[in-house]
């Protein structure tokens, strides 16, 4: 009994101080007589007051009910415990302590990030913020009282908007005129982003590693909106809408015959809206011809097709006219597929590395990547769906509902499927080399020999299952980077041919009459990715190899025992 009473009195004592740390910071933080001040809305500092005192209410009688649950739960049967459903669950004071003091550090950070975090920015930057994060500290307690995880989330959250905060603010450092390119911060600044960035992407559970990327995207997205006029935002949000249509009817399609815990498609997801990252921070240095400065050197970022150019036309003999700027632009986009296509392999990997079962589950997680990938550039890219809805239904008198249907179906198959077919022959290979010991092994026993590494082991003594799996990251590697550049290429081809042929008869010269007039260009890329991108993914699917669950990778400690370890390894 005394025991008891000494683990009740603790959680008083705890409590009783949470609430005395917590209430001073919130309410200064949100003071309504501090924020309404200057803009004189009484109703508003009414509300607020009585928002605050219910949630304070609800605390403080959460706090009771716990009090009392730990003090009888030792003493009630388990079927009156189930009946009154009752739950001991106090959250403990360093939780309640790290979360005001998280609230606190994210309102500071918000008001001192460079350039800004809108709508953390202006004349009313400070009472908004104050706003915010008193509410939101006063909430993730109240969470944190009434369910166990809540605390998880309000640290996913936190990471989210520190590392949202941080990169936006070194986004301005860069791009902003104003601020004066100084050689020690760029380098400060491009570490910090690179450990940034890697951090976003921690070995957290699936569902906190989901709340951290939404978190980021969540920020990112509000800041975009509200640095827009309002007819830029109203274009943005529906064609965000218009995109989310189609890319939940690609997941709906995949996930049908193998389902996958909602978690986990939501975190590679988002994970594939993050991969866009990369290509396009490189584009907007070379649109505003950002120069990275440091000590000794400074790194100036090129256009790929004229970066091309110049090595087709310095590098290569005997190639010029028609032929240079084909192979240049062939080599612009296959630099372009091996960017993107390597940033959701990264993604890929470090999202869900630990959670894969079976090469199946590589596949169709780097199949959610892919689909994320293709909403993130139909909504970033101002030429695609952005481009549709103020060309076809704002800009014109009479909204022309067939040709933005025509356009939006058009990309949101063929686009799509592109990049659902490269990452996923690319995640197909991942896969391979993820369980390549067993996958040999069996192999093995069924007489199969791939001659590569079983070359390479015989002459050079190399691991088998090591030069395996280089070879098969090698292939999907390439085959993905083929496919992506090889469409784009197909799909600009008509732009640089002379006469700019749209039918197979424009580019044969047929007769007018001729039937060639009738098949478009394009038809021959759309059919191939399209139709055969649905015949390789389903070969890829069905294979025995990839159905059979093997088991999550985990990694173990093993000790030796020293006399053991003496006989095995001393020679």
């Amino acid at each position: 009994m005394k025991q008891i009473l000494q683990i009740v009195n603790n959680r008083v004592n705890a409590a009783i101080v949470a609430l005395i740390s917590a209430f001073p910071i919130s309410v200064t933080a949100a003071s309504p007589s501090n924020i309404f001040a200057e803009a004189g809305d009484k109703s508003a500092s009414t509300i607020m007051l009585v928002v605050m005192f219910i949630i304070i209410s609800a605390v403080l009688v959460r706090i009771w009910v716990g009090i009392m649950n730990h003090s009888s739960v030792q003493h009630d049967p388990i079927d009156t415990l189930e009946a009154r459903k009752k739950s001991p669950y106090l959250p403990s004071f360093t939780t309640i302590v790290t979360t005001v003091i998280c609230t606190a550090g994210l309102f500071i950070l918000s008001l001192k990030t460079m350039g800004g975090i809108a709508p953390f920015h202006g004349p009313n930057a400070q009472s908004n913020a104050a706003i915010f994060f008193g509410c939101i500290g006063i909430l993730s307690i109240f969470a944190e009282f009434i369910w166990p995880k809540a605390k998880h989330y309000v640290f996913a959250f936190s990471i989210g908007t520190v590392v949202s905060f941080i990169l936006i603010g070194f986004y301005y450092m860069l791009f902003d005129r104003t601020v004066q390119q100084d050689p020690f911060f760029m380098a400060l600044g491009i570490a910090s982003v690179v450990m940034t960035w890697r951090f976003l992407f921690g070995p957290w559970r699936p569902k906190v590693k989901a709340t951290v990327l939404g978190t980021f995207i969540f920020w990112f997205a509000l800041h975009i909106l509200a640095k827009e006029t309002p007819s830029e935002r109203s274009a943005h949000l529906l064609a965000t809408g218009v995109a989310f249509i189609p890319a939940v009817i690609w997941c709906m399609m995949f996930l049908k015959e193998h389902k996958q815990r909602l978690s986990l498609v939501i975190l590679m997801f988002f994970a594939g809206m993050l991969s866009t990252a990369p290509i396009l921070f490189y584009d907007a240095m070379v649109r505003y011809n950002v120069e990275l400065q440091f000590f000794l050197f400074k790194i100036s970022p090129e256009n790929f097709t004229r970066s091309s150019n110049a090595f087709v036309t310095g590098n290569l003999v005997g190639v010029s006219g028609m032929k240079s700027t084909l192979v240049a632009t062939l080599i612009s986009f296959m630099i372009v597929g091996l960017i993107e296509e390597f940033s959701k392999f990264w993604v890929l990997k470090k999202s869900g590395r630990r959670f894969f079962s079976s090469i199946d589950d590589v596949l169709q997680l780097g199949i959610i990547v892919a689909i994320g990938f293709a909403f993130a550039e139909n909504v970033l890219n101002p030429s695609y769906f952005q481009s549709f809805v103020r060309s076809y239904l704002i800009n014109p008198e009479v909204p022309q509902w067939g040709a933005f249907m025509g356009n939006v179906i058009g990309r949101a198959i063929l686009t799509n499927m592109v990049h659902i077919l490269s990452t996923g022959v690319l995640a197909y290979f991942y896969g391979k080399t993820l369980f390549a010991g067993p996958l040999l092994e069996e192999e093995h026993k069924a007489g199969k020999i791939h001659p590569i590494p079983y070359a390479l082991h015989r002459i050079l003594r190399l691991p088998e299952k090591l030069v395996f799996r280089r070879e098969n990251m090698i292939l999907g590697m390439f085959s993905a980077v083929a496919l992506h550049g090889m469409f784009n290429f197909l799909v600009t081809l008509p732009d640089l041919l002379p006469g700019n042929p749209r039918t197979v008869g424009d580019l044969f010269a047929s007769n007018p009459d001729s039937p060639l007039h009738y098949i478009a260009l394009l038809i021959v890329p759309s059919m191939f990715y399209v139709v055969g991108g649905f015949w390789i993914l389903s070969i890829l699917f069905y294979k025995k190899e990839c159905m059979k669950e093997r088991g999550v990778l985990v990694q173990t400690d093993q000790f030796i025992p020293q006399d053991t370890f003496y006989e095995q390894y001393a020679n």
